[in-house]
C-alpha cells in the first residue's frame, strides 16, 4: 500500500491489483468538529421529537429532523467535493439548515413542546454546531470574501 498525501485528507490507496477485503477509507467529514457537532444535534432531536404529539409527526418533528440531518448531509457531502470553493457553498447550505432548525426549536418551545431541559439542551448543542459550522465557513472563504461581504465595505 501507499500513501497519497491531499490537503484536505489521507487516503490508503492499493498498490495491488487486486481491491483488499479490509481496505479502510478515511471519511473525510468525520475529522470536521462541525460536523462531529451536528451528528450530535441530529441524534439529540430524533430523540427528542420521537415525543412530540403524533398530529405533529409529518410536521414540527419532520421540519426539525430534515433540517438538522441537512446541516450534517451538507458537511458530509461538500467535503468530497472538488475544491474549497464547492465545500464552502455546501457549508454555506448547513448554516442555513441549523438556522431554519433554529426557528423550528423556538416555535415547538414557544408551542410547549419542548420541556425546559430539551430546550436548553437542543439550543446549546444547535449554538455549538453552528458556531463551529461558522469557524469552518469563514476558514474556507478566506480573508478576501470576508472582507467583500461585511457590511459598510467599499469593493
Amino acid at each position: 500500500m501507499r500513501r497519497l498525501n491531499d490537503t484536505r485528507c489521507v487516503v490508503l490507496v492499493c498498490a495491488a491489483r487486486r481491491r483488499p477485503r479490509n481496505l479502510q477509507t478515511v471519511l473525510l467529514y468525520e475529522r470536521f468538529a462541525a460536523w462531529q457537532r451536528c451528528h450530535e444535534l441530529v441524534l439529540a432531536v430524533y430523540r427528542i421529537t420521537q415525543s412530540f404529539p403524533t398530529h405533529e409527526l409529518y410536521g414540527m418533528s419532520a421540519q426539525a429532523r430534515r433540517a438538522a440531518f441537512s446541516a450534517a448531509a451538507n458537511i458530509a457531502e461538500g467535503s468530497v467535493k472538488r475544491g474549497g470553493r464547492e465545500f464552502h457553498r455546501y457549508l454555506d447550505m448547513a448554516l442555513g439548515a441549523l438556522s431554519e432548525l433554529s426557528y423550528t426549536l423556538r416555535l415547538a418551545n414557544d408551542l410547549h413542546l419542548l420541556t425546559d431541559t430539551e430546550w436548553e439542551e437542543l439550543s446549546a448543542l444547535r449554538a455549538r454546531a453552528g458556531f463551529l459550522t461558522w469557524r469552518l465557513y469563514e476558514r474556507l472563504g478566506g480573508k478576501r470574501r470576508l472582507e467583500r461581504s461585511a457590511p459598510g465595505a467599499v469593493s
